[in-house]
């Protein structure tokens, strides 16, 4: 069996992700810092049947990165899907005006640094297996900056332009990257950028493996 990696972690979007991939018949392997979270979140799929285990790591940290994901292939089986969709903190969207050099450091760690670590991680495994996929979860700020968000429209774009390169430089190997851009907030009652329909929306990805990005709802003006 295959394993579906989620970094990021947490009981809206990264649940409904781990429940439908875990559906489908993948072993999922969840990546967050709080390793209670984690604990509750396996509960939550064991009793949906899934088999689940949680894996401690900060993605700020290369190092808990690459050991949390080398760890999870070794348990559960190699890493067949890689989802990348942590939430960026508050601090990290200060206007453009007040953002000094400094303040681009956390963002482009988390937006860059942490998606090239865990890349790195398990594109030996799916070369081995002959096939993969790699899934970059996005807010709008990506495509389009944001004055008052300048942490997250600089590294979101950096990402972007990273995913968009695997993308072409992995397709002849059958490992395809894809994003999805959700341009506003994940809500339960949202027709389309719910939790269980961006789980679709993603798991729809993994199996079409056809074209780049795609949008969870279409960008505002």
């Amino acid at each position: 069996m295959t394993t579906y990696a989620l970094v990021g972690a947490g009981p809206g979007l990264g649940l409904a992700t781990a429940r439908r991939f875990g559906a489908a018949g993948y072993d999922v392997a969840l990546l967050a810092r709080d390793a209670d979270r984690l604990d509750a979140l396996v509960a939550e799929l064991a009793a949906d049947g899934v088999r689940a285990r949680g894996y401690p790591a900060d993605v700020l940290d290369p190092a808990s990165l690459t050991t949390a994901l080398r760890r999870a292939a070794d348990e559960l089986g190699p890493v067949e899907i890689l989802q990348y969709s942590p939430v960026p903190r508050a601090d990290f969207m200060k206007p453009v005006l007040d953002t000094t050099a400094a303040d681009l450091d956390a963002p482009l760690a988390f937006s860059v640094k942490g998606p090239v670590t865990c890349v790195q991680a398990v594109l030996p495994g799916m070369r081995e297996l002959g096939r993969g996929t790699l899934l970059f979860v996005n807010g709008g700020s990506a495509v389009r900056p944001h004055v008052e968000r300048a942490g997250t429209s600089v590294a979101f774009a950096a990402e972007s332009a990273y995913a968009r390169l695997l993308h072409d430089a992995l397709a002849p190997e059958n490992i395809h990257a894809a994003q999805l851009i959700v341009p506003g907030a994940i809500r339960p009652d949202a027709e389309h950028s719910s939790p269980e329909a961006l789980a679709e929306r993603l798991y729809a990805l993994h199996l079409g493996r056809e074209g780049f990005r795609e949008w969870a709802e279409p960008m505002p003006d």
